[in-house]
């Protein structure tokens, strides 16, 4: 679990470092998509469900929040 959280935020980080040229709106996609991802692996691992499920469900609805946000501004 530990290997997996280590992989997880370099991952993330290396993903971040380019993110200087977007959008408003890829912004907050982005955004809403990592804190779904996290949020996703937390409720995975508390309830005993594949974590990396976890984690694609809530990026994906991370995602479609941010994109939803966006368009309703």
């Amino acid at each position: 679990m530990r290997r997996l959280v280590s992989c997880s935020m370099a991952v993330m980080l290396f993903g971040l470092a380019g993110c200087s040229n977007l959008s408003s709106k890829e912004q907050t996609m982005l955004s809403g998509g990592a804190i779904g991802a996290g949020a996703g692996a937390v409720v995975g691992a508390l309830t005993g469900l594949s974590v990396g499920a976890g984690v694609a469900i809530g990026a994906a609805a991370g995602v479609a929040t941010g994109y939803i946000i966006e368009e309703k501004k």
